[in-house]
């Protein structure tokens, strides 16, 4: 596309549900369109759009859900949604949005909880039309696979060559690009790192409208400011994953505790020393009412990955409550996506249009115990709301390597997430809530820690630049280089 852009719109393959979009007026800051069998000569004064292969959508549906997501507290409209035919769609109105300076942001699932992939008169880009998987076959090690797949998807067709990706989070249905935006943490990030730790190479969009492919030799400046960098620098179409061998079964122990303490040692001590594949933790309520009871969830992989496991030697040491322990041993991909009966549930009891204003923070390992203590003693489940969990994610600092991935200095953190809920016209209960998820996360970062910006935390740019630290000037550089106008991903506030 010529830096200057025609002044004279045509229509070049390019449908929408009942209008045809011709062109963006940079005056009027809108999408120009003419309805169906409209004479098209009759649009004048207007950038032309690209040629596409997929769709741009500025009808009404298409922007009301571009305007919410999972969190169903912020709501930005865009101008118009684009649903990719192709990743040259995709160059190609970045591009366009750059000349005419449209903010751009990109959507995988929409589970995002407080605004972050939504854009005030902008463009949105949702990115599950860009879901291919490669090929694999004997001696794999890696897989590449487009943006908008979900972790669900890519489990299915590695595991049926026996292998897997290292790390998923909890919740499966996800896209690959939307958790390596952000980091990608779950139970077995203490042994393999986050999910930004387990990609070889990255294909890109930058925010000036150029296709690229990066890896920790070639544009390494490019490749670590997207991995966990919130969107800032360019949007995501491919990654390239690192593949491990499966387990075909696992071995779920859960294991209750009463003391807030000794659950979290414990935890330390079992990714200290490895011998679980997976290990997190939940909080629940206890007869009184409050968050009392402490679940310490591990598990060990069966054969080809390891042996049968061995319960005394796995055990050996821990403080729990032997009377209340259990173990259940189930296929690896039925743990894997272990949530989905508990999603389908919360779905069926209205749960899920509720309002989410989560809390995630990183909390020093020295520290966990007081602060979580702190946070939880100020909060009751039903403050927290319907279906509210609460998980300790112990995590070793010398496995989360991407600079992006913010957590404190000492050797053992733990992601703390509080996901609690409300009714979505409750803002009463909404604003208490953030304003304890802000609370909290300032308690945390004077005490050396951060958050996990997957949650709902009014956050400032200056926060930002103290929650990346010594990252900040390589991530400020590389936004300069690689989104000059600072077109992408603004719902994160990061550069104001």
């Amino acid at each position: 596309m010529s830096g200057t852009p025609s002044r004279r719109t045509v229509l070049r393959g390019l449908t929408v549900t009942g209008a045809a979009v011709t062109g963006f007026d940079p005056g009027a800051r809108g999408w120009a369109a003419t309805t169906a069998g409209a004479d098209s000569g009759s649009v004048t004064e207007v950038a032309r759009v690209p040629r596409l292969d997929g769709t741009l959508g500025t009808d009404d549906p298409s922007l009301a859900a571009a305007a919410d997501d999972y969190g169903h507290i912020v709501h930005r409209r865009p101008s118009a949604v684009l649903r990719p035919g192709s990743v040259r769609d995709v160059v190609a109105m970045v591009r366009f949005c750059n000349d005419h300076c449209v903010p751009v942001a990109p959507r995988g699932q929409g589970h995002a909880p407080f605004g972050q992939a939504q854009v005030d008169g902008g463009l949105v880009i949702e990115t599950a039309t860009l879901a291919d998987i490669g090929p694999l076959g004997p001696g794999s090690t890696t897989v590449t696979v487009g943006a908008g797949a979900r972790w669900s998807t890519v489990a299915r067709a590695t595991l049926a060559h026996g292998l897997t990706p290292p790390v998923f989070t909890d919740y499966l249905e996800l896209s690959v690009g939307g958790t390596l935006s952000v980091g990608g943490l779950g139970g077995q990030a203490h042994r393999h790192g986050a999910q930004v730790d387990n990609v070889t190479e990255l294909r890109v969009v930058t925010g000036a409208g150029e296709l690229v492919r990066c890896s920790p030799s070639r544009r390494a400046d490019l490749f670590h400011a997207v991995l966990a960098g919130l969107g800032q620098c360019a949007v995501i179409v491919e990654a390239t994953l690192r593949l491990v061998p499966a387990p075909r079964t696992v071995r779920r122990y859960q294991l209750t505790y009463d003391d807030l303490a000794v659950f979290l040692d414990d935890q330390r001590v079992l990714v200290q020393d490895g011998r679980f594949d997976y290990v997190e933790g939940q909080v629940q309520a206890d007869a009184a009412g409050t968050f009392g009871v402490f679940v310490l969830e591990a598990v060990a992989y069966g054969p080809p990955v390891g042996p049968a496991p061995d319960d005394t030697a796995l055990l050996r040491g821990l403080r729990h409550d032997p009377a209340s322990a259990h173990s259940t041993d189930q296929p690896y991909y039925d743990f894997l996506d272990r949530l989905a009966p508990v999603i389908a549930a919360m779905k069926a009891a209205g749960i899920w249009t509720y309002a989410h204003p989560w809390l995630n923070l990183m909390l020093p390992g020295t520290s966990a115990a007081a602060l979580g203590a702190r946070i939880l003693g100020g909060l009751t489940p039903a403050d927290a709301g319907p279906g509210a969990v609460v998980l300790f994610y112990p995590l070793r600092g010398d496995r989360l390597t991407a600079p992006l991935l913010r957590s404190s200095d000492e050797t053992v953190s733990y992601l703390f997430d509080v996901l609690s809920a409300a009714p979505a016209d409750d803002t009463a209960a909404v604003d208490r809530l953030l304003a304890t998820n802000r609370a909290a996360y300032e308690a945390t970062a004077a005490t050396g820690g951060t958050h996990y910006p997957v949650g709902s935390i009014p956050f400032t740019p200056a926060d930002w630049r103290t929650h990346f630290g010594p990252a900040w000037p390589a991530l400020e550089s590389a936004k300069r280089t690689y989104d000059p106008l600072g077109i992408l991903v603004p719902g994160q506030g990061i550069f104001g």
